[in-house]
């Protein structure tokens, strides 16, 4: 499966709007079937700030479904299935308060997003539990990747385990490839 942008409806009216942000049976007919079992969230105080690239290898690998409560982010997902062709891919997309979108990431992608303000709130659904011994990340600046951060030059703020992620050449964890590629990145209504 390839990674899903989600834009969950909002009502408005004159005190503001509603929406659902989560809605399995929706979510299902537009083809994404997950179980999510933990909710996440984070708070980055300093735009610049760089998370990632996470995955959890199987046997407890993580769909997740991700969006941003409080501010702008870049988010990005890198297939890391070795054995599709578009393994190394990438592709980023702006998820915001004031867009409400919401991307869903399948298993076998390595996720990461960089804060584009102050104080961004992230808060995303996981569909296996946290497993320390399954953790694991790819290098944000593998230059085989080559992901275009929007950094302008700047060096971003790191955690000192994301800056001592190895390459994407080091990787030996193995991802099941269900034969779908990397595609262009598809907006569902739900």
């Amino acid at each position: 499966m390839s990674p899903v942008l989600l834009a969950p409806r909002r009502f408005e009216d004159k005190r503001g709007w509603f929406s659902e942000t989560w809605n399995e049976r929706r979510v299902k007919d537009a083809g994404i079937d997950a179980r999510f079992c933990q909710d996440n969230q984070s708070l980055s105080r300093e735009t610049g700030t760089l998370r990632g690239l996470h995955f959890q290898a199987p046997p407890h690998a993580q769909a997740k479904l991700v969006r941003c409560l409080r501010g702008r982010i870049l988010d990005v997902a890198v297939d890391i299935r070795r054995a599709s062709p578009t393994f190394g891919k990438w592709f980023s997309v702006e998820l915001s308060a004031a867009n409400g979108l919401q991307l869903f990431i399948p298993r076998g992608y390595a996720h990461g997003f960089l804060t584009l303000e102050d104080d961004c709130e992230i808060a995303y659904k996981v569909d296996d539990f946290y497993s320390a011994e399954a953790d694991g990340g790819v290098a944000w600046d593998d230059p085989a990747i080559g992901i275009d951060w929007h950094l302008g030059g700047r060096t971003p703020l790191l955690s000192d385990k994301d800056a001592a992620l190895a390459p994407l050449s080091s990787l030996t964890v193995e991802f099941p490839y269900d034969g779908t590629p990397l595609e262009a990145l598809r907006q569902v209504q739900v």
